[in-house]
């Protein structure tokens, strides 16, 4: 909570708005503003994103994941060869009887796992 509030009263001073200002443009108190800031009180998530919309800044910045404003990026890779969908999807793709079958599905599995990372 503590790094929560260091970034928000950062971002404020950074834009020369008094904690006033600030309540005023988040449709919040002056004091609630600076409990936020001294990491006194948790910030609603309302208060978070009006922050992180009003800066232009990551969420992921806001909550202390990384020193980048833009935030962290990240790279969606799921675990498909744990998926019983998937698995399902894979064996409804080859012909059982064919000798090749199992190679097949298990190429296809690998290539799910590298793609995940």
């Amino acid at each position: 909570m503590v790094l929560v509030g260091q970034r928000l009263k950062f971002l404020r001073e950074k834009a020369h708005l008094t904690q006033a200002k600030m309540a005023e443009l988040l449709g919040a108190s002056q004091p609630a503003v600076n409990r936020y800031e001294h990491g006194q009180t948790a910030a609603p998530f309302s208060v978070l994103r009006g922050y992180a919309d009003y800066f232009d800044v990551s969420l992921d910045y806001i909550f202390g994941r990384c020193d980048e404003p833009q935030g962290k990026l990240y790279k969606y890779r799921p675990d498909l060869t744990s998926d019983p969908e998937m698995q399902k999807f894979v064996e409804m793709c080859f012909d059982p009887g064919s000798a090749m079958n199992e190679r097949l599905k298990q190429t296809v599995f690998e290539m799910l796992g590298e793609a995940r990372g």
